[in-house]
């Protein structure tokens, strides 16, 4: 096994398939973003989402996808430029891979690509080698990774160094903006009726880190989405009721059943209730 990645597997506390899979594909995120930094990915985008919590800011649970939005509308730009880059740097850590481009049948802003774990040509592929240590018979995972290439104007970013597995640096929105953007993500979110209790998880870390919320660009996110109307203001005071309105459509079982595959003490939900994140 590459010494690399043996050292950043040794950080985690593998019991089982599942832990396996999940540190192997945190591993992969953060080659993926050091194969991203290498390319100058970030003089055009931003990292922002659950994984940049997690990876950047110590979010107690996993994360699957890993999202970026532009600093600045970009005609004609193209995640597929990045590809070979991601493909080279995963390569130089022992794993075979390709990459491809997901095709979307509807127009977006946002443009898709997938990490995955197998040979296959069609998505970006990642052949696991056969590490006798990894308790795992899956060999093909995948992460989504996807770019927004039309944010609401020109957004705020920081800078946040990381230290494996080497030194590097990612720009990222600040906090109260990733706030924003969680908050629109919770309140939009309706594909098929979907509910994601992950959204409903961070919801809380923001407010026990104190994380004011930025509602300037939430607001901007919101009507960009044509959830808000054009000619409103977004106050503190229609906001809450936004998110008390939405609270009270969620389903806490449902809630509950997203988010428990991505954490490690699923006690930690015998309180959740809407009552509670009413309360919050």
């Amino acid at each position: 096994m590459h010494d690399v990645i043996a050292n950043m597997l040794a950080k985690y506390e593998i019991k089982d398939e599942r832990d396996t899979e999940r540190a192997l594909k945190e591993i992969i995120q953060e080659i993926t973003l050091v194969g991203l930094w290498r390319a100058k990915f970030f003089e055009h985008a931003l990292f922002y989402g659950g994984t940049a919590l997690r990876l950047l800011h110590k979010l107690d649970r996993f994360s699957e996808d890993l999202d970026f939005c532009l600093q600045q509308h970009q005609d004609g730009f193209q995640l597929s430029r990045f590809h070979q880059a991601v493909q080279l740097e995963l390569e130089s850590f022992g794993f075979g891979v390709s990459v491809s481009q997901k095709e979307k049948k509807i127009a977006t802003p946002v443009q898709s690509a997938f990490i995955k774990l197998d040979t296959q040509v069609y998505d970006l592929s990642v052949e696991i080698p056969e590490y006798r240590v990894l308790r795992m018979k899956k060999r093909v995972l995948s992460v989504k990774f996807e770019v927004d290439t039309s944010p609401p104007g020109i957004v705020r970013s920081d800078t946040n160094y990381l230290g494996q597995p080497i030194e590097f640096f990612v720009k990222t929105l600040p906090l109260p903006d990733l706030f924003a953007g969680k908050m629109h993500a919770a309140l939009c979110r309706s594909w098929k009726n979907r509910v994601k209790g992950r959204d409903w998880f961070d919801f809380l870390w923001f407010v026990k880190q104190a994380v004011p919320l930025n509602l300037n660009y939430l607001e901007s996110r919101l009507k960009q989405s044509g959830f808000f109307p054009q000619t409103e203001t977004l106050t503190e005071a229609v906001f809450r009721q936004l998110l008390v309105d939405k609270i009270k459509t969620l389903s806490i079982n449902e809630v509950k059943a997203d988010i428990r595959p991505f954490i490690q003490d699923v006690r930690r939900l015998d309180v959740w209730s809407l009552d509670f994140f009413e309360a919050m």
